[in-house]
């Protein structure tokens, strides 16, 4: 398997580990226990990796959502818990959630993956990919949680140059976030009446966008040998069953 194959074949079950935690249960039990609704605490547990930073930061770092939800997530947000604190409970929300869904995995390909993962991130420069260098100053005990944080860091690795390839493609955010998702772009903030006009020309660079990312992906994973880009990819789509299983049993 080579990089690009290994960046096509993982973009959407990292996009689905990644984040999969946000909104789980458990995350939002921890939420209120720190005196915040489960949106709060996402707003402030992502972008608290960053720091206690001006709301222009977390804007540019999360691009795709409207002001008026950026607003809410982290201006509003600040004002009642410490973002660099939160930012930490965020995380180990993150490991509670793999110790509950990935625990009947194979340790070993768990390891394999983080051990792959972690070889990537070292090769990204610092200073450029803003939510890549806030995750990856976090410990993790264990090839479970390891791992975790490997797909947490490859999801934001994708997201941090998505926005470089949207801008690439010139095609602004907005519509790019419409035509992604039209349900995601509503939770990001927008309105019905903010709604993209689609036509031929927006789909192709939408397109486009996809495709550098891609590329952009790849050139990364060229830092593996063929069987780290095999141990990628078999602990991505290991995880990603896990948790399709786990939302298949609660159901």
């Amino acid at each position: 398997m080579n990089s690009h194959e290994l960046a096509d074949a993982i973009a959407i079950p990292i996009q689905v580990i990644g984040m999969s935690y946000y909104f789980d249960p458990g995350t939002a039990a921890r939420a209120s226990e720190l005196g915040l609704n489960v949106f709060e605490y996402y707003g402030l547990g992502r972008g608290g990796t960053l720091g206690n930073v001006d709301t222009e930061v977390v804007f540019d770092a999360f691009t795709f959502f409207s002001p008026g939800a950026i607003d809410m997530l982290w201006t509003q947000s600040k004002k009642k818990a410490d973002p660099v604190e939160v930012a930490i409970q965020h995380v180990q929300s993150a490991y509670a959630y793999a110790d509950k869904t990935f625990a009947d995995l194979d340790e070993g390909q768990l390891q394999a993956f983080a051990d792959a993962t972690r070889k990537v991130v070292a090769a990204v420069p610092y200073g450029k990919h803003h939510l890549v260098d806030g995750y990856r100053k976090y410990e993790a005990a264990n090839a479970r949680h390891q791992a975790y944080l490997g797909a947490i860091l490859m999801r934001e690795l994708r997201g941090c140059v998505h926005i470089d390839a949207v801008k690439e493609a010139q095609i602004s955010p907005i519509d790019a976030a419409y035509l992604e998702n039209p349900t995601i772009f509503k939770m990001h903030g927008y309105q019905d009446s903010e709604v993209s006009e689609v036509n031929a020309a927006l789909e192709a660079k939408k397109k486009r966008a996809e495709e550098i990312t891609t590329d952009y992906i790849a050139k990364f994973f060229d830092v593996l040998s063929d069987a780290e880009r095999q141990a990628v990819h078999d602990g991505a789509f290991a995880m990603d069953e896990a948790i399709k299983n786990a939302a298949g049993a609660s159901v």
